[in-house]
């Protein structure tokens, strides 16, 4: 092998070594599986075309380069952003949800998952300003210094720190911690479809926290495509919705936390649920219902 050659060999093993990182940086700043697969892709292909021989601290300066592609994307995004959703509508779109099976390791979603970012987690940063998110993500996620990210963005480090402290009010107000223990979770969303399935509408309600939020995104060929519920009673009112859905229900981790992907009878998916559970009661429900989308996801290792 001659020196050019083994030099683009160990620039590219060198990136190949920062790849899951970057992923799961693009992954939290975008809030989809596709568009921070592009990131990371972009951010190969400027790092292919640069001179890095002087950089002292490739993964820094490959972790600025992925998030500065993202938070072009994320202002893109706010840029295209139609005229705000009528009151109750909900957010524009629920996050890519991360799928795997109970007690199936996958390490390539455990980098994704190093920090247990749950969808509700994921939902409430779609409503942050691109800087926020940056800003948060960068800093309360992958403990990037203030002074680091403020060039990033075009702010001071303080302006910076205000940034991030403003996104995390935002975000630990209106997500809770979920549960650690796994296990208590599945009880709850377990209990949750066993009420279902049985019209039990008390059971129901008794599993679920009374201020319990549920989002369901079912895509924009329906008329009021993000739907938001809030109140045991009201999402417990969707009893005989859930009473279909219930046989269905195959046990998942959606995004580390136990949820379920609902399969009809023909094997058409019929919507992804992710439950947060705390103190064994369910706060939060995002269902993800949008056939386009549902179809994009490879579901096969819950169909045996």
């Amino acid at each position: 092998m001659d020196e050019k050659s083994s030099e683009e060999s160990s620039r590219t093993a060198l990136f190949e070594e920062h790849r899951p990182h970057l992923r799961a940086v693009a992954y939290r700043m975008l809030g989809s599986i596709s568009e921070a697969e592009d990131a990371v892709q972009d951010a190969w292909l400027r790092y292919d075309r640069s001179d890095t021989t002087e950089v002292a601290n490739p993964g820094g300066w490959l972790t600025t380069v992925v998030s500065r592609v993202c938070l072009n994307l994320l202002r893109d995004r706010a840029q295209r952003r139609e005229e705000p959703l009528e009151t109750g509508t909900g957010p524009e779109r629920i996050p890519d949800p991360l799928l795997r099976r109970e007690g199936v390791v996958d390490p390539e979603q455990e980098v994704l998952l190093a920090d247990s970012v749950g969808l509700a987690l994921m939902v409430v940063m779609e409503s942050l300003s691109p800087a926020e998110r940056v800003a948060f993500v960068l800093h309360d996620l992958f403990a990037v210094p203030f002074e680091e990210i403020a060039p990033l963005i075009e702010k001071t480090a303080a302006a910076t720190r205000q940034l991030a402290s403003r996104a995390r009010r935002k975000v630990q107000g209106q997500t809770p911690a979920p549960d650690p223990d796994l296990g208590r979770q599945r009880i709850a969303v377990d209990a949750f479809f066993a009420a279902s399935r049985s019209g039990d509408l008390d059971a129901l309600v008794a599993v679920l926290d009374p201020d319990v939020v549920l989002r369901s995104d079912g895509g924009t060929l329906r008329a009021r495509h993000t739907l938001v519920l809030t109140g045991a009673a009201t999402v417990a009112g969707q009893a005989a919705m859930w009473g279909t859905l219930a046989p269905f229900a195959r046990p998942a981790l959606v995004n580390g936390t136990a949820g379920a992907v609902v399969i009809g009878a023909n094997g058409r998916a019929l919507s992804i649920m992710a439950f947060t559970v705390v103190d064994d009661a369910i706060v939060a429900i995002d269902v993800i219902a949008d056939p386009e989308r549902l179809a994009a996801f490879d579901l096969s290792a819950f169909r045996d």
